[in-house]
């Protein structure tokens, strides 16, 4: 079984919460699961729901402040293994194919 989540913690205040962020990713490294940040959410692979929402959850502590809003979308994916890299070599191949497609 294969289970993606996609999270975003954010501190609510009205300063700069990079270095707050930063603290919720680097939480991550305390338990088995792959991540791969971007500009706006951060995604997390892991073999079972519950190492990932133990993950996201410790993020989530980890981000100090009065109050701190986390938002969270699991994919459980049940029925097969399957890396994220897998889910985006397919769209980037089946956009590559109808590129190819336009220009004949």
């Amino acid at each position: 079984m294969t289970v993606f989540g996609m999270f975003r913690v954010t501190p609510i205040t009205e300063e700069d919460i990079t270095e707050e962020v930063v603290t919720a990713i680097e939480t991550l490294e305390e338990y088995d699961v792959d991540y791969r940040t971007n500009s706006m959410s951060t995604v997390v692979e892991a073999d079972d729901v519950d190492e990932l929402l133990a993950a996201i959850g410790a993020a989530h502590e980890a981000v100090p402040g009065d109050r701190v809003s986390t938002l969270v979308q699991i994919d459980d994916l049940r029925t097969k293994e399957m890396k994220a890299c897998e889910k985006v070599d397919a769209v980037e191949d089946e956009l590559s194919r109808e590129a190819k497609g336009s220009r004949n």
